[in-house]
């Protein structure tokens, strides 16, 4: 009796493992086990041309940001009406 229970069991698992194996969820088990892998050499080189924009465009924002800061103080400093003059001094 319990050698037919084991070919049974063997013989509903295999299928069942086939499922699991080919699902989304065995696929990903796949993935973790064969470890990680490298990039190609494009994606590497794209990777490190996007890291050296993002640092130039961070770079403009900051100089821009300076631009505007300077534009502002001398826009106050044009609008701030001018001291009235000095009087003359007296002439002995």
């Amino acid at each position: 009796m319990s050698v037919i229970a084991l070919f049974l069991l063997v013989a509903l698992l295999i299928p069942i493992l086939g499922i699991v194996v080919d699902s989304p969820i065995g696929r990903a088990l796949a993935r973790r086990l064969e470890g990680p892998q490298e990039a190609p050499a494009d994606v590497v080189a794209l990777a490190k041309r996007v890291e050296l924009l993002e640092a130039e465009v961070d770079d403009l924002n900051r100089t821009m940001q300076g631009l505007q800061d300077e534009a502002a103080f001398l826009q106050r400093l044009l609008a701030t009406p001018a001291p009235a003059p000095l009087p003359p001094s007296p002439e002995s």
